[in-house]
This record gives structure tokens, sequence and C-alpha cells, in this order.
């Protein structure tokens, strides 16, 4: 018996053509094609202006508390202001910086500053060259000899400058007790000139030192291996490699830390500020270790005179200038040297 089938065929439409769903592969629709647009011009429009969006929080907060106090500083350097009524300016043109010019009190933080700076630095970087030289070598505990170096860093300036009175003090401090021992009479460091100077530059290396250690170590680091077994064969001793491998080596970074360290010796305040046993801005009953940035706090925010303390202000920042200046000139030399 024979099995058929009684599905009848659709019946053909005009034209031929069976009706049906529309194919997988048939196009968008006018709708689909307007939203699809949308989506593109948002993509795109996201694309151009998220970056700005994402870096904008840094250039807002540079507008509120970098540019802006730099140019209302550099107006109030021209105009007769005080602290008591900061809205009322009075056009002096250039007489702030001739005043602080031929005050004596200005060149006398300024060579306060020098001699600070130079007794802080050299010491603070020839020590810091050594630590890291000693610990690129493969040392035990050396994460632990790293984290401490970089501790004094972490601690506050407040904080190490006053244990840094109690060690300096003339009657009582541990300074002078030890150098009892050895005969030396008690040493009055913070009276005398030199000795409040050392003893204020002593913080600043103090603190700093095992930052440029760091600084250091990561250089050597990355100096390649090769060079020192290159030496080694050559019969080079590890001085002989340290001189002729790696300071050659470290020339850019020790450039960088010789400039940063002289950036920050410029703008000395807290330091000489907590030293002063009167905790004043005058760096000493003679202004014995008082540097540009105590200068011109007392000019601010002591005698409350804002004009000249902008004055003052613009003019250390055009001695970092003229630093920055050397650095680039000195770079691009060492640069074409090597």
């Amino acid at each position: 018996m024979t099995s058929r089938h009684d599905t009848a065929a659709l019946p053909a439409q005009a034209g031929g053509a069976a009706p049906g769903r529309p194919g997988k592969d048939a196009g968008p629709t006018e709708e689909e094609r307007r939203r699809r647009a949308r989506l593109s011009r948002r993509w795109q429009r996201d694309m151009r202006w998220s970056p700005y969006a994402f870096v904008s929080p840094f250039f807002l907060l540079f507008l509120a508390f970098g540019l802006f106090p730099l140019v209302y500083t550099a107006w109030a350097s021209l105009h007769t202001v005080e602290l008591t009524a900061p809205t009322d300016m009075e056009w002096a043109g250039l007489r702030n910086y001739t005043r602080i010019f031929d005050d004596e009190f200005f060149w006398n933080a300024a060579r306060n500053t020098l001699t600070i700076g130079i007794l802080s630095t050299v010491p603070q970087l020839l020590m810091a060259m050594g630590l890291a030289h000693i610990l690129n070598y493969k040392l035990r505990a050396s994460t632990f000899y790293r984290v401490v170096m970089l501790a004094p860093y972490a601690t506050s300036i407040a904080a190490a400058s006053l244990v840094f009175v109690l060690l300096f003090g003339r009657d009582y401090g541990m300074i002078n007790w030890a150098l009892h021992f050895f005969g030396i009479d008690a040493i009055d460091w913070q009276g005398d000139k030199w000795m409040s100077q050392i003893a204020v530059s002593s913080i600043v290396i103090w603190r700093w030192t095992g930052y440029n250690t760091l600084i250091y170590l990561a250089a050597m680091q990355a100096i390649p291996h090769d060079l020192y077994e290159s030496a080694s064969l050559d019969g080079a001793n590890r001085w002989q490699q340290f001189f002729h491998v790696t300071l050659p080596a470290l020339r850019p970074t020790i450039l960088f830390t010789a400039v940063v360290s002289t950036i920050g010796a410029s703008q000395l305040f807290g330091e000489p500020l907590l030293f002063d046993a009167n905790k004043g801005a005058s760096g000493g009953a003679e202004h014995q270790f008082q540097t540009l940035g105590l200068y011109l706090y007392e000019q601010g925010w002591v005698n409350q005179h804002l004009g000249r303390a902008s004055a003052i202000a613009w003019t250390m920042f055009l001695i970092l200038i003229v630093i920055g200046v050397v650095n680039y000139v000195i770079s691009r030399r060492l640069r074409a040297s090597s």
C-alpha cells in the first residue's frame, strides 16, 4: 500500500515568488541605520574627548593651586599690599624688587642658603653613592636595608627636626655629651653661625640620603653586567670598575640628583624654622641660619608685607629657572660627549 502526501503546494503569487519571512541577508531598516549612526557618533566623541576628561582634574587643580597663585603673586609683587588688607593694592612697580636687593638681610639669607645647600648636598650625594654601591652587591636581607634607607624620607620633617634639636642642645644635647668625653667643650649649635648651619645641614642629610641612595641603586642595577665582566677580564679590580664603569654610566643620574638637591636646598624652610629655639622665622638671634624660605615667611607673615614677600618668591622662582637652564645645558653637553 502506497502512502501519499496530502500536503498541497502553496499557491504561487503574482510574480512567481512564494510569500515568506525576510531573508537573513536582508539590509538593516532605516531605524536601525539611524541608531547605528547615533552610536557611531557617540563612540567617536567618546574616543576624542575621554582622554581630556581623564586628565582634566589635574589641570583644574593646577589652575586653582598652581597657575593662579603664580600669576597673582607676580601681580602682587608690583604693588604695595599688606596682609591685613590683601585687596588694597597700591602700584609700586619694581620698588619691591629694588628694596629687597638693597636689604642686607636678603643677601644674608642668600648666603646662608648657599652654604647650607653646599654643606647638605655634597656629603649627602657622596654618602648616597657609597651606600648604593654597597647595596648593589648581593646581601642578605637586602629588601630590609632598602626599606631602612627610605624610612627617614617617610618621617615627618617636624618630628625629625625636633629630635635633632634635642641632639644638638647646648646644655643637654647628646652630641655635646659625647664630645665631652673627648675633651671638647660644649658647642652652641644654635648660637654659632657655622655650627648652626652644620646642624641644619645634618637634618637635611639624614632625611634625603636614603632617597638618593635608592635612585643611585636603581641606576646601578640598570647598567649591563657585561661591562663589569669585560672590565674584570681586563684585570680591573672593584675600585677601577667603579670609577671607569659605574660612574660614567651614572652621569645623567648624578646630574639629576644634584639639580633636585640644589632646588630643594634653595627652598629650605621646615628644618631651619623648627631648629630655632624661639620657633621664629629669623633663623636665630642674629639670622645666622635664616634661609630664603624663612626670609620670605618673615616678610609676608611676620612683617605682613605681602608685596615684598611676593617679590622674594618671584626672585626665588627666577633662581630656579637659572638652575634648570644650567641643568639643560650640562645635560646636552653630556649627551653630546657620550
